[in-house]
């Protein structure tokens, strides 16, 4: 039986954590990571909307361990739930550490992504 975690949902961006990402210590600035997850986020909502959509919320998130130089930031999805105009997001960061397979939970949170017409208003999420 195998008891090691393992991502939940579907990669949907991975980046690199470079030297500019990260303060004098060499961890990866929260902020960095959070917008990475805004825009895996970004791409899987459109994706499921067929258009345009914003982030309308984000709920409680806490990092359990920093992300490092030279880390592959993974970002992965998942979309529990979808409303009439939003969708609510399960959102996991795993950090595979520098020049290892080592996969590590970074952090996790719940985004809400609402679709938007052409006009900015929000819209009918199509079904699947």
């Amino acid at each position: 039986m195998n008891d090691k975690p393992t991502p939940k949902g579907e990669l949907t961006l991975r980046t690199l954590a470079m030297p500019g990402d990260a303060n004098a210590a060499g961890d990866i600035f929260g902020g960095w990571v959070m917008a990475q997850m805004d825009l895996a986020c970004g791409i899987r909502a459109a994706e499921r909307a067929r258009g345009r959509v914003v982030t309308a919320a984000v709920q409680e998130m806490a990092f359990a361990m920093p992300v490092k130089i030279g880390d592959t930031l993974c970002v992965y999805t998942d979309i529990p739930k979808v409303g009439r105009t939003s969708m609510t997001l399960s959102v996991e960061v795993w950090a595979q550490r520098y020049l290892t397979h080592t996969m590590e939970k970074v952090t996790a949170a719940t985004f809400v992504m609402v679709a938007l017409d052409h006009d900015g208003k929000p819209t009918p999420v199509p079904a699947e």
